[in-house]
């Protein structure tokens, strides 16, 4: 049927193809979007693929801070060759300001992560987001290019600083190194590269996000053209 007028807004031509159905109501004075079933499907797989990017990246960010949390040593006495410090001295991860560091960035993408696996649930059970939808494309990839660093500038001080202790440099406020205590580097390693694994992931959403924006600012809409 072509150039119904909305009882809505007065003035609007609504355009509605065989197939094709509104989105729901927004309040009067908004903007309706009307698109077609096989455009909704599109942006269902969509965001599908968002959830997974989200759940992976809480997934692995998760793991990474668990293992950081559980990271305490004692050296064993066949493994103390510095001979300093008893082997009751703790090699503990939050002595170190780069381990901090990479628990506490990943703890923040657990929790980001999250939030939107919420926000893109919501989009789905709803057909619509929860928050105003160019709030919601701008708040996306702004979140997601800044979290995306921080995990990455988390992960870059870790290794820096496990790579330090592999070559032998003595531990702050310590007298022992990793051939003391291994497993407490081996540890270290897991969770940076497990860090390293959900900022992958946080980048790739990322770019599905900045084609939300790109693709917003181009048609009004994130992932559809309006008909």
């Amino acid at each position: 049927m072509y150039g119904m007028q909305s009882p809505e807004l007065p003035g609007a031509v609504l355009r509605l193809h065989n197939g094709e159905r509104p989105s729901p109501s927004p309040a009067r004075g908004g903007t309706v979007h009307y698109y077609s079933t096989a455009s909704i499907q599109k942006v269902r797989r969509f965001n599908k693929l968002i959830l997974l990017l989200r759940l992976l990246s809480l997934c692995f960010s998760l793991a990474a801070s668990i293992f950081m949390a559980m990271n305490t040593h004692t050296p064993s006495p066949s493994n103390n060759t510095s001979g300093t410090l008893p082997t009751s001295n703790k090699a503990n991860w939050y002595d170190y300001d780069a381990f901090r560091y990479v628990f506490a960035a990943n703890a923040i993408i657990c929790i980001y992560s999250l939030a939107q696996m919420g926000l893109v649930m919501w989009e789905l059970l709803r057909v619509n987001t929860l928050l105003p939808e160019m709030i919601q494309v701008w708040f996306d990839f702004g979140h997601d290019q800044a979290f995306a660093y921080m995990l990455m500038s988390a992960s870059s001080a870790g290794t820096t600083l496990a790579q330090n202790m592999r070559r032998g440099q003595k531990w702050i406020a310590m007298d022992h190194t990793c051939n003391d205590v291994n497993v407490f580097c081996v540890q270290s390693d897991i969770a940076i590269s497990l860090g390293f694994a959900a900022f992958v992931f946080v980048a790739c959403a990322c770019l599905l996000s900045g084609f939300g924006v790109t693709s917003f600012i181009i048609t009004n809409s994130r992932f559809t053209f309006n008909t």
